[in-house]
């Protein structure tokens, strides 16, 4: 008699911020890894057409808010056999958080306990683990470094205080209500999917708008700012391994090396093969061609912070230890495929149209 091999259900996985760099990131990993994958997108304009063609098989969007909590609600309750969420969903510009604090922490802060809320509410707490995204922000600016699970927290934006309530809160849900819940405090990461505000891509989108003759020079602010940059790929897949432990935890994810925004520029120009000298201090500091003496970066004020956390230096020996995590990329790695992705995203045209979106 021949015996047959009964195929077993996919795993099923709800993403908030799914169409983000670190969403698209963690929907391929889930994808690769035989997940059935749910995804939470803001009911505007465009994204509403992105919910009339599906991203690939496996891959079901939701139009729904996180400052709604009946939609999460709705959402929650219509997918099937939910194992896992992965909360990435929220504001997350620091610098646009002093401009904006109410709503950043209605988004993250608020938002969190509306998604920890609405698993309560639908007796998800004993069948689906929870992920929050946390951040390096969460340190203050003059904490030690590197920085570990252990290192108090001592926010300086409206960003981080509401990160710290997301964290606190995800605790708490863990603590009294017996939630598989845990945190990912995750350093600096980035891709070629990181948004064009971001100081990293909008350092490797100008050098490849230079590189291919449509700029002459651009702007930053705070370049002495340090660090631990690491590729969003790489962190994805430890943020996957936390929820594959069968206890929960709290966990930093870092590089374990830190840059300072001029190294940054240094090394995106390397690049395209210019080197970069500066000159003078402060706000009048530039960043000069050492070939043509053309100037290529000037510093202005409006994109200083507020507050700045000066040094920023994380040590994942616990994720290394009880994960067995480890990064890919070295920081030359990275900057060189975020370099030379814009340069392709200039000639084709798309610089700034690319959205991480398009999974395929």
């Amino acid at each position: 008699m021949a015996i047959v091999k009964l195929k077993s259900k996919p795993k099923v996985a709800f993403i908030t911020g799914i169409t983000g760099q670190d969403g698209s990131y963690l929907c391929e990993i889930l994808l690769e890894n035989g997940y059935e994958v749910h995804g939470l997108v803001r009911p505007s304009a465009q994204r509403q057409q992105s919910l009339s063609r599906p991203l690939r098989d496996g891959v079901t969007l939701h139009a729904g808010d996180m400052c709604d909590l009946g939609s999460l609600i709705q959402i929650l309750s219509s997918i099937q056999d939910i194992g896992e969420i992965y909360h990435l969903a929220g504001q997350s510009h620091v610098g646009l958080s002093f401009q904006m604090p109410l709503s950043t922490s209605d988004t993250n802060a608020l938002g969190t306990l509306r998604v920890l809320e609405a698993m309560r509410i639908l007796n998800l707490d004993k069948t689906t683990r929870f992920y929050n995204a946390g951040t390096s922000e969460l340190y203050g600016c003059d904490m030690p470094a590197p920085q570990t699970e252990e290192t108090p927290f001592y926010p300086v934006s409206p960003y981080a205080t509401a990160k710290q309530f997301q964290y606190w809160t995800t605790v708490n849900f863990r603590d009294a209500y017996g939630f598989h819940a845990s945190n990912g405090i995750l350093f600096n990461h980035e891709s070629p999917r990181r948004g064009t505000t971001f100081v990293t891509r909008k350092i490797t989108s100008q050098v490849a708008l230079i590189a291919c003759g449509l700029s002459e020079s651009f702007e930053l602010g705070n370049l002495n700012a340090v660090r631990d940059w690491g590729h969003a790929k790489d962190y994805m897949r430890g943020v996957h391994l936390i929820l594959q432990q069968p206890e929960p935890g709290d966990y930093i994810l870092a590089s374990g090396t830190a840059y300072s925004v001029r190294q940054f520029v240094e090394a995106a120009f390397q690049i395209i093969g210019v080197n970069i000298e500066w000159s003078g201090t402060g706000l009048d500091e530039v960043g000069i061609d050492s070939v043509t003496s053309k100037v290529r970066v000037r510093v202005n004020r409006k994109y200083y912070r507020t507050l700045e956390n000066e040094t920023l230096l994380g040590s994942a020996a616990k994720a290394k230890r009880v994960l067995g995590w480890q990064p890919k990329y070295t920081f030359r790695a990275l900057v060189e495929e975020m370099v030379l992705s814009d340069i392709r995203a200039v000639r084709s045209g798309r610089i700034f149209a690319h959205t991480p979106l398009d999974l395929d």
